[in-house]
């Protein structure tokens, strides 16, 4: 016959037990209880970093779900071509999700906003977020005139940022100072004698250099953003979608204006941020919008950024 030894250790470990087993019975019969209400996706409204002296902050201005993406993307490409593309992406083909994302620069003599959203509330909001107010806002740059880049600069007659001066491409505005086009005539036009007009080659502020990159708009402009031997390239809307533009340059965008013009456009401008290994923000990349570029086959593999300009 075996003999079980109890020391004391066991009897305390075993009467320290007892309330738990004896709990368990009503543990395990109580139903499970889901009271927190669901709150949906939910997608930071800023991102901030640094680039040498300066730090850059992405502002998410809006965000929306657009159906039927091959009627704005890949005009020129089959069915087959864009479905193919987009499953070896993982995205549907039916859906796609677009952001707005301005651009906050911080020299540390000034606040240099790029783009201003569809709407004032939106850009006020994603500011906010940031700790920061329109009245702070020191130099407002305009990439082009399309309705969502302009549309935050004023609600048709009180200027979102009471303080700022503005900079945009000479050819942009000339085209659209001709157009008829009523968001130009109602938030661009009244701001004429507040305007700088530059073209490529031309500094916003130290360091923050314009690019051409026409084609999306007649006069669209990319922007380098350079601090103690750091760069970054702003694209604006020379690619607008990470998988359908970047690895499809040559893919046709119903929004370009000039659709041969903006596949070069985008073509040399990529190729140069890869070439460079630089980092780059695209108003319409999934936020925080800011990544690198790898050349492959006719396009480019779009690289999310990490910590990379955080350290």
């Amino acid at each position: 016959m075996t003999k079980v030894m109890t020391t004391r250790r066991t009897a305390l470990l075993g009467a320290a037990a007892l309330p738990f087993l004896a709990a368990a019975p009503a543990l395990i019969a109580r139903p499970a209880r889901a009271e927190a209400p669901m709150a949906g996706p939910m997608i930071a409204p800023f991102h901030r970093t640094t680039l040498g002296s300066y730090e850059v902050t992405t502002l998410l201005a809006g965000t929306r779900i657009v159906e039927k993406p091959q009627e704005i993307f890949g005009l020129n490409a089959s069915a087959e071509e864009f479905a193919a593309t987009s499953e070896a992406a993982f995205i549907p083909t039916d859906a796609a999700r677009f952001y707005f994302t301005p651009t906050l620069v911080n020299t540390g003599a000034g606040l240099v906003l790029f783009d201003t959203g569809t709407d004032p509330a939106g850009m006020t909001a994603a500011l906010a977020a940031a700790g920061v107010t329109p009245e702070q806002i020191d130099i407002v740059v305009l990439t082009h005139m399309h309705g969502d880049h302009i549309g935050g600069l004023s609600d048709g007659t009180t200027p979102t940022f009471a303080n700022a001066r503005y900079v945009t491409g000479a050819v942009e505005h000339n085209h659209w100072s001709a157009a008829g086009n009523e968001g130009f005539d109602t938030k661009v036009r009244p701001l004429g004698d507040k305007m700088t007009f530059v073209e490529g080659g031309a500094e916003a502020a130290p360091g923050i250099t314009a690019i051409e990159a026409f084609g999306h708009t007649p006069g669209h402009m990319a922007w380098r953003i350079e601090s103690e031997g750091q760069a970054l390239i702003l694209i604006a809307d020379a690619a607008n979608h990470y998988v359908w533009s970047l690895e499809q340059p040559d893919w046709e965008v119903r929004f370009d204006a000039d659709k041969a013009q903006a596949a070069a456009t985008r073509k040399e401008l990529l190729g140069m941020i890869a070439a460079e290994r630089l980092p780059f923000i695209g108003y319409h990349m999934p936020f925080p919008a800011m990544g690198y570029l790898e050349a492959r086959g006719p396009g480019f593999r779009f690289v999310p950024a990490s910590y990379q300009l955080s350290l």
